[in-house]
């Protein structure tokens, strides 16, 4: 199976949940059309009262639709664009891509993984004990956050629909492995 695009959302008010879309536009530097968190500078509410002109590294957010699969094991009934996902994916593995890995999404758009979406407190306002149940502990004891991705759009311009083929390109180099933004 080839990785795709299984569901796209966005929304222009800062809520939780996104609306299902039957395609959204990707501007180059900015993230999704008319989504609330599009923007150059961050425009997540906690970061904007930190700093507000730091850098968006969180324009587009990805998860795989397999941790849907995996909260409703646990009995947690999620669906795609409930979390705040712009991009809903299926058949490639995000968390285990290193950063700076660009995933090519049809034929023209180009996102670069900036790191991995901490999941917040937020979660468990749609289903309490939410947040918990995307994170987990590896071997080690490590924190695993399970919540997706985050990217900055190096080529947009386009529309992206559900059924895109996705494709990723390793970064050069030496890998880095994902840390929270």
């Amino acid at each position: 199976m080839s990785a795709r695009v299984s569901a796209v959302h966005s929304s222009d008010d800062y809520t939780m949940t996104k609306p299902t879309r039957d395609s959204i536009m990707i501007v180059a530097g900015l993230g999704v059309e008319n989504d609330v968190h599009s923007g150059a500078n961050v425009k997540h509410r906690s970061r904007m009262r930190a700093n507000p002109d730091q850098p968006n590294l969180r324009q587009v957010h990805l998860i795989h639709s397999e941790l849907f699969d995996e909260l409703r094991d646990k009995g947690f009934e999620v669906h795609p664009g409930m979390m705040g996902e712009n991009i809903t994916t299926s058949d490639i593995d995000l968390l285990g891509q290193p950063t700076g890995t660009l995933l090519h999404i049809g034929d023209d758009v180009v996102l670069e993984i900036t790191g991995l979406r901490n999941p917040c407190a937020q979660l468990d306002g749609l289903i309490p004990g939410l947040m918990s149940a995307t994170l987990d502990r590896d071997d080690d004891g490590e924190l695993i956050r399970k919540a997706g991705v985050m990217t900055v759009v190096i080529e947009g311009g386009v529309v992206v629909r559900p059924s895109d083929v996705i494709r990723f390109e390793l970064p050069e180099g030496d890998h880095s492995p994902l840390q929270p933004v």
